[in-house]
């Protein structure tokens, strides 16, 4: 399935993301079972609710079988705001939420405020330049283990992170007009 991504659509806004893919020119599968994983090499995991998500990627095997091809280095990953949570190895203040744990950070829920508070800031992007970030209820990267690369801060907190093929955002490309964001994964994933 070259040139066809997967995006996990059990809640949040995995719509979004197949529209930056269809602007690509990229094919997108929504990927609800684990069944749904076999031939990716990629998968984009939306903003939603970080225990939601990963409380249902659990129940419908996702979990273990996406954890499993990470290891193997067969699927790249790119959270953006709760997917990016998800992916966190360690999450601040609710050590008992599941999550996939393939990247090595500890993770702050809503580090830059409530719902209320969400907000657009232009970041610096190693490689890209500047890109307009939308913040809603976004997560801070608050430790890094070793091997993560921090591709953009917002201050002094990191927001763009990436790992071999991993890669997480506090914020949400796929809510602008701006698709490179996107490209650098497709371009991380071999696609």
């Amino acid at each position: 399935m070259r040139g066809v991504v997967g995006v996990l659509a059990l809640q949040g806004d995995f719509r979004e993301h197949k529209e930056v893919l269809k602007r690509l020119g990229i094919g997108a599968k929504e990927v609800r079972k684990k069944e749904h994983l076999e031939g990716l090499e990629a998968l984009i995991v939306p903003g939603g609710e970080s225990t939601t998500i990963g409380k249902l990627a659990r129940e419908y095997g996702i979990e273990d079988e996406v954890r499993r091809r990470v290891e193997e280095d067969s699927l790249a990953l790119f959270g953006t705001c709760a997917g990016a949570i998800w992916l966190a190895k360690e999450i601040l203040g609710y050590p008992e939420q599941p999550r996939l744990g393939v990247l090595d950070v500890a993770v702050e829920r809503n580090a830059f405020g409530r719902q209320v508070e969400s907000f657009e800031e232009e970041v610096e992007i190693e490689g890209l330049g500047p890109f307009r970030g939308v913040f809603i209820r976004a997560p801070a990267f608050r430790r890094l283990g070793e091997g993560v690369e921090v591709l953009a801060e917002l201050g002094d907190l990191p927001v763009l992170v990436r790992q071999g093929k991993v890669l997480a955002s506090a914020f949400h490309p796929e809510l602008t007009p701006d698709t490179r964001l996107h490209r650098l994964f497709l371009d991380l994933a071999g696609l």
